[in-house]
């Protein structure tokens, strides 16, 4: 296939999965959102297709079942990993929708993650590794800037310089501590012990980055609104900020959302139960 014939064909997988998505899920994407993210799609293939190519193994799913927590908990540990293997090398990677500047200053949070998968994959299953490494698909600001722009030659020049591949080192001796650590998360979550950070954590730029906390993870987290540190957050930014949110929050967008929306939820719904005349 040509390059223009799998391009057509990456958007056709796109809107397919979009749709499906849509369904599934009852919410639906404004077009600029939509374009962005089959953008986000078609820049990692553009960029990376000879990885892609050599993909010998596409989303293995790998567990680590039967662990138990320090209060007697039971759970596993789960993951889905691709695997390339050409010659005499074998590498495992995790995609993630992460910026790549972030993924670099913070490697030890993935370093965890990637491990764990790599102690699944080589010492439990016996496979051969010898690299692991995280795919961060996150568009750089030049190559967003310019594709909106349409300059082909500076579409050329920033995507050559986007570096997504971040190679992590893979640490056996930190396994034990990293499912330590998960023990401790699945007793914080059934213990019901969901305290966010204070206001101050929030307002604080991350380590290695001129992101605050709020911009970085809370507006990733689904919970946010509902969250009283990210509220505080937000009308410390003063009221403008805070009418948007809340004019946000009450959004249930326009007749034509709200009818997808509807529509959607309605061909997914389970059949009503029978219900009891009232007398």
């Amino acid at each position: 296939m040509t390059d223009q014939e799998i391009e057509k064909q990456i958007r056709e997988y796109f809107e397919e999965n979009y749709e499906l998505l849509r369904l599934e899920g009852g919410h639906a994407l404004t077009e600029a959102g939509k374009q962005d993210a089959f953008y986000q799609v078609l820049y990692y293939w553009k960029k990376l297709k000879d990885i892609a190519n050599k993909v010998t193994e596409t989303e293995v799913k790998l567990s680590l079942p039967n662990q138990e927590t320090t209060k007697g908990r039971k759970f596993s540990i789960e993951g889905v990993v691709d695997i390339v293997r050409e010659e005499n090398e074998t590498w495992m990677y995790d995609i993630k929708t992460h910026d790549p500047d972030y993924v670099n200053t913070h490697k030890e949070l993935y370093e965890k993650q990637l491990n764990i998968y790599a102690h699944i994959w080589h010492k439990l299953r016996g496979n051969p590794l010898d690299y692991t490494a995280i795919i961060a698909t996150t568009l750089p600001a030049g190559l967003r800037n310019a594709i909106q722009t349409n300059n082909e030659r500076q579409k050329e020049f920033e995507l050559n310089k986007w570096k997504p591949v971040i190679e992590i080192p893979f640490v056996e001796k930190h396994i034990e501590n990293t499912i330590n650590d998960f023990k401790k998360v699945v007793d914080n979550i059934e213990d019901k012990k969901f305290a966010p950070p204070p206001l101050k954590v929030l307002q604080e730029k991350m380590e290695g980055s001129n992101t605050r906390f709020a911009t970085r993870v809370c507006r990733n987290c689904d919970s946010r609104f509902s969250c009283t540190s990210y509220q505080e957050y937000v009308q410390s930014l003063g009221s403008k900020s805070f009418a948007a949110f809340k004019k946000y929050f009450n959004d249930f967008g326009e007749d034509t959302d709200q009818e997808q929306w509807i529509e959607a939820n309605l061909e997914n719904a389970p059949p009503p139960e029978t219900v009891e005349p009232i007398t």
